[in-house]
């Protein structure tokens, strides 16, 4: 069997690799990029609703109205987008949302500008669609935030797209309004599109979220249930642009998934519309384990992090130790603690670590002292 020479450039991805290796013996999971919580109560209730009066058929390809509308008037309310029912398609889980965006966009030979550090998924999707992926940098004394100089360095004829990312994985950077207006700018001047992933705009400690298409129109918003709604299992994400393009959008759609569980999409509308208490008491829990996370690592001698402001991911530096991915299978073999090594989000990535504090308490205490133990006796 012949395969297509498009997939020879994709790897499974490094946090993937981890996942498997974490399944054998007494092992600590401080890799797994999911909240460990259930999801809102009004959610639970709204599929038993939708099972009892069997609501389990297709739906529009967009997505139910109802849902649609609550999504475009939430994106009004809280992000100062310009939004309506039918600027939205509903999709499977935030993934689906960024594949058909780059795919009704990027053409091969085209480039597009990708965060490094940066999520694994961004590279893979360009170079699936033939174009080419090319990273911009994020630097720790930037606190991860990226420099407008550095994406102008990049922008070359044939720069179609640019992703960015805040609340930021794997770095929990949080972008300051004059780093969105700034970049928004840059894109409008260039006539280059944005592809804005926002998925954890909810899981915010500190500063707040800034949605580029408020500045930019061009902007291609993508974001989901699965991280702020504990949802992930659920497979609920939502992409909203123009119209023109999200009608673009909807041919790849229609042909690649058809319409989104319907079960699911009652589960969101509900969480849109009574689930804040619930998301509340999760970001309060998770700013808690931030602060046990940073506590332990400032207990441990050459490493460095800067205080994750969003999302469920600490990236700290340990360079001092060597190679990210080196260290990482020594994690894993000696301390029996999976961490994700910083490569896996891109070259620079290298000397990071990425933890993730989506776990109970007890599980960070014990995997940070186990990595500690060992860091003591390598030393």
């Amino acid at each position: 069997m012949k395969f297509a020479e498009r997939l020879s450039t994709i790897d499974i991805s490094g946090i993937r690799k981890m996942f498997e290796l974490a399944k054998a013996g007494d092992v600590i999971n401080l890799a797994l990029g999911e909240p460990d919580f259930g999801i809102p109560p009004s959610a639970k209730q709204a599929i038993v609703s939708g099972l009892d009066r069997d609501f389990t058929h297709y739906t529009p390809n967009k997505g139910i109205e109802e849902l649609r509308s609550a999504i475009a008037e939430k994106l009004r309310r809280e992000n100062g987008i310009n939004a309506s029912g039918e600027d939205i398609i509903v999709t499977s889980g935030a993934s689906e949302a960024l594949h058909i965006a780059i795919m009704a966009l990027v053409e091969p030979g085209d480039e597009v500008l990708v965060p490094s550090p940066g999520f694994v998924s961004y590279s893979p999707l360009v170079r699936l669609v033939g174009g080419a992926p090319v990273s911009y940098a994020l630097r720790e004394s930037d606190a991860f935030e990226p420099r407008v100089s550095a994406l102008e360095e990049k922008l070359t004829e044939r720069t179609k797209l640019i992703i960015v990312n805040s609340p930021s994985n794997p770095t929990g950077a949080v972008f300051s309004r004059r780093t969105v207006r700034e970049i928004a700018k840059l894109a409008e001047r260039e006539g280059i599109a944005l592809l804005s992933d926002e998925v954890y705009e909810r899981i915010i400690y500190e500063g707040e979220h800034h949605s580029f298409a408020r500045y930019y129109p061009e902007t291609i918003t993508v974001n989901g249930f699965s991280k702020s709604y504990a949802m992930t299992g659920l497979r609920l994400g939502y992409v909203h642009a123009p119209n023109e393009a999200i009608e673009e959008m909807l041919k790849i759609h229609q042909y690649i998934q058809a319409s989104t569980v319907s079960l699911s999409q009652l589960a969101a509308l509900a969480a849109l519309e009574q689930g804040e208490e619930h998301v509340r008491e999760m970001v309060a829990r998770f700013k808690q384990r931030r602060d046990l996370i940073m506590k332990e690592l400032r207990e441990i001698p050459g490493v460095a992090c800067v205080p994750p402001k969003g999302a469920f991911y600490a990236f700290p530096n340990f360079s001092e130790y060597g190679s990210s991915q080196e260290l990482a299978m020594e994690l894993l073999k000696y301390a029996k603690v999976v961490v994700t090594p910083g490569t896996a989000f891109g070259k620079e990535g290298e000397g990071y670590l990425r933890f993730s504090f989506a776990t109970s308490e007890e599980n960070i205490i014990e995997g940070m002292r186990r990595i500690k133990h060992y860091l003591e006796a390598r030393r």
